[in-house]
């Protein structure tokens, strides 16, 4: 029994917002005859997380879940919406000939019509007999379940992938999407499909509630599901009736943060270069700020700047952290006689490059720290 969000992990209240007494225990459980005396109904109590407002089961998940069981043949209105579906949307992410997966393809229902788009298509499927019939239809099927960031499918790394009606069913949504993603190329599309939680409320279906259903997505749960696992939320709408919501996204792009170091060292070499010009302990820089403090320590100035100046009084008589260089007012800069002054202030730069400009100095050289560069004013 889970007490926190299957999405956000955030602790669920203590009471449901909903209890159903006596429901059948799972979708695909039919007893005979014979063993209908130990069935016995569940209880089924549903949660609204209020910190990502996700509707959920608090029960275990089904014993089967990691399998894809459609109930009923696809029919030909099925058959052709998604046809119509998957060809847009191969189309417009120019995806012909790349590799496209389906995670949970049951008995490649809709695989099927995904490879006639131009795809070369591929699909995981946990149950044993359904992946063999898959195979048997000469579909690139592996049995598999993705059940953590190390389960790889043999063909990966895949362009793309769909996931269609099996998001809700899995006990921890956001973990089976980072697995799907560990597998995927770093732009690769996806088609997520689920229930419209949205819909059953609009059409009061109080019996959609069924223990193979862990979550019930709205349009803004999916949305944060699948951002917290690592996608751009490319379009989100309802499709099939209204009865699905359906979500295309990418695989967000890694920040190569890597960069700054580059901008550090060079920034560095910069001040360094321009600090060796004028005698040693001659030169004074104006801001305190965080900025500015980064800077003086990455660039390790400690030794090179005979002060800073800054105007927050409750800096001033202090020492820089890391660096230890002293903090003074600004007066100090016609007092004490600078060979150049290097503002460090972001945003306000321009504004007391004005003010210095308005002081009784000795012409020193000023330069500005603006980015990554080093500019020189004066």
């Amino acid at each position: 029994m889970s007490l926190y969000c299957r999405v956000c992990d955030a602790a669920l209240g203590a009471t449901p917002s909903l209890s159903y007494c006596g429901m059948p225990k799972s979708a695909q459980y039919f007893p005979d005859e014979f063993n209908a005396g130990n069935d016995f109904g569940v209880d089924l109590h549903v949660y609204e997380c209020n910190a990502c407002g996700l509707i959920q089961l608090s029960a275990e998940p089904v014993s089967y879940y990691r399998e894809v069981i459609r109930a009923t043949s696809v029919s030909a209105e099925m058959a052709a919406f998604r046809h119509d579906q998957f060809t847009d949307w191969v189309e417009k992410y120019q995806l012909h000939q790349k590799k496209v997966l389906e995670v949970g393809c049951g008995r490649g229902e809709y695989l099927e019509i995904l490879a006639q788009t131009g795809v070369d298509a591929y699909g995981v499927e946990y149950g044993e007999l359904a992946s063999e019939h898959c195979q048997s239809l000469g579909l690139n099927v592996e049995k598999l379940f993705l059940e953590d960031r190390l389960t790889r499918v043999a063909a990966c790394p895949f362009d793309a992938f769909v996931m269609l009606n099996f998001l809700e069913h899995l006990p921890s949504p956001v973990h089976s999407l980072q697995a799907i993603a560990d597998n995927l190329k770093s732009d690769a599309i996806g088609l997520v499909e689920v229930p419209n939680f949205e819909m059953i409320m609009e059409k009061e279906l109080f019996s959609e509630f069924i223990p193979d259903h862990l979550s019930y997505f709205s349009k803004e749960t999916l949305i944060t599901t699948l951002n917290l696992a690592g996608f751009e939320v490319l379009s989100c709408q309802a499709v099939w009736h209204d009865y699905n919501l359906s979500a295309v996204v990418r695989k967000r792009a890694t920040k190569n943060l890597k960069r700054f170091e580059l901008f550090q060292h060079d920034l560095k070499r910069q001040l360094d270069h321009y600090i060796n010009i004028f005698p040693s302990n001659s030169v004074a820089i104006w801001g305190a700020g965080h900025q500015a403090l980064a800077i003086m320590a990455l660039a390790n100035l400690s030794g090179k700047i005979r002060f800073v100046v800054d105007s927050a009084k409750f800096k001033q008589n202090k020492l820089t952290p890391a660096t230890h260089i002293p903090i003074t007012a600004p007066a100090k800069l016609e007092q004490e006689p600078i060979a150049a002054i290097i503002i460090m202030a972001g945003s306000f730069s321009d504004e007391i490059y004005r003010i210095l400009k308005t002081m009784r100095l000795n012409n020193p050289g000023i330069a500005v720290v603006d980015g990554a560069n080093l500019k020189i004013l004066e």
